[in-house]
């Protein structure tokens, strides 16, 4: 039955039922099939959502909201272009160094697809850069947010994987960073052959010290929280209010940006953002559930290790099999469904449920910015006001840079997992 009702899952996707609406059907129809009390239904989307590490999720959500309210994102754009604006394709690094300043407060790719895209994208046209280029580098860009912590991806595989959740914040800083050196570099290159320019004249030493005084409470961040984590004050969930506390202070005490109306709205879009990630986690967790009892996971270990005579083919069908559902589900509702698919498998052939968690993220997060249905380029492409197809020819090579980096994270375990190993016991 287990198969089956993947297949029927899928199919609901492809008709296009909503994917927590999708999970709920298949998951109660499971139940009825096996003639289980429908009260399991309940119970089992109840365990699945009580959970107190969830608790960051809306939190992360609100403290998002408040620094791209409050003015860090504008004051992290002036950063990056007095940092490295005047290189060949200078304001496509900046674009994409800000999303990386942006990640590492948020952890949402959409919120810095939207936030630097919107401030970057006309920006860059005026300077002569092609939309058709700036739209998907942003998206790319973008993509970064939930690999850099705080990241709601990797929260939500360290509750499913019950591992060090300050192990995988502090694993996501290197392919984090390896993203967004491999688009810069790429950006470069397009730039010196487009002859792309940035600002005309290298940034007096004087002005990267005023952006960088002006952006300092926003930098300051993701070492408050980190750092905190590190050292054993707070939790990674209590990180999270630490977050909304300091960005209410920033964003309305010294920059002085917050309203009582921006923050309402805030609020508001808080709670249907959580509520939609926790109705999917607490579908998931009854589909997890159903397919356990139907011994899918055993099943699916069991074909594999007959297909896969070790772990590097492994890891090559789990990317190929994750990168193909990163492009129609969204980051959170694949990560539910397939962290406990595969979890068995990567134990029995010796993988680090760390690296795995940063594979996992890599992937799906890849998603976002990969057609049909990857979020982060309907975010751009509305800002820029063109079509996918015409995003198309600059995209592909921006995604084989960003899967460029998911072979060196996938087959070089030691290169994400010496900082987490070395920095956390």
């Amino acid at each position: 039955m287990g198969v089956t009702i993947i297949l029927i899952l899928f199919v609901a996707f492809l008709i296009g039922i909503p994917i927590c609406f999708s999970l709920g059907l298949v998951s109660m129809g499971g139940v009825i099939a096996m003639d289980l009390p429908t009260m399991v239904v309940i119970q089992r989307m109840f365990t699945g959502a009580d959970s107190f590490a969830l608790v960051a999720i809306p939190l992360f959500i609100l403290a998002g909201g408040l620094m791209f309210q409050g003015g860090m994102s504008k004051r992290l754009v002036n950063f990056s272009d007095a940092l490295i604006g005047h290189f060949p394709s200078g304001l496509a690094m900046v674009s994409i160094l800000a999303c990386m300043f942006f990640a590492a407060i948020t952890g949402s790719a959409i919120a810095a697809t939207a936030a630097i895209g919107g401030l970057m994208i006309p920006l860059m046209e005026e300077k002569g850069y092609h939309r058709e280029f700036s739209a998907p580098l942003l998206a790319t860009a973008g993509s970064i947010g939930p690999i850099i912590p705080p990241s709601i991806p990797l929260l939500l595989y360290g509750v499913i994987a019950n591992v060090s959740v300050a192990k995988l914040f502090i694993g996501g800083f290197v392919p984090g960073i390896l993203m967004g050196l491999s688009l810069m570099i790429l950006s470069y290159i397009i730039g010196k052959k487009r002859h792309y320019v940035g600002r005309e004249t290298r940034a007096p030493f004087k002005e990267v010290l005023v952006c960088g005084r002006d952006a300092i409470l926003a930098l300051l961040t993701p070492i408050i929280i980190i750092g905190g984590i590190m050292s054993g004050i707070f939790t990674a969930t209590e990180s999270g209010a630490i977050a909304v506390a300091y960005s209410l202070f920033v964003g309305g005490a010294i920059y002085r940006e917050l309203t009582f109306k921006k923050l309402y709205d805030l609020l508001i879009d808080t709670a249907k953002t959580t509520g939609v990630v926790l109705i999917v986690v607490a579908f998931a967790s009854l589909f997890t559930w159903v397919l356990t009892i139907n011994q899918l996971p055993q099943q699916v270990t069991a074909l594999l290790s007959q297909v896969a005579t070790n772990k590097i083919v492994l890891l090559i069908i789990i990317n190929i099999i994750l990168l193909i559902a990163g492009t129609f589900i969204d980051t959170v509702s694949a990560l539910v469904i397939f962290a406990p698919l595969f979890l068995p498998l990567t134990a029995k052939f010796g993988i680090d449920p760390i690296h795995f968690g940063l594979i996992l993220a890599v992937n799906l997060t890849i998603g976002m910015c990969t057609p049909p249905l990857g979020v982060c380029l309907f975010v751009s492409s509305g800002i820029a006001k063109i079509s996918l197809k015409d995003m198309m020819k600059d995209l592909i090579p921006q995604l084989i840079a960003l899967l460029i980096v998911l072979a060196i994270v996938t087959y070089l375990p030691q290169v994400v997992l010496w900082l987490p190993n070395l920095l956390v016991k």
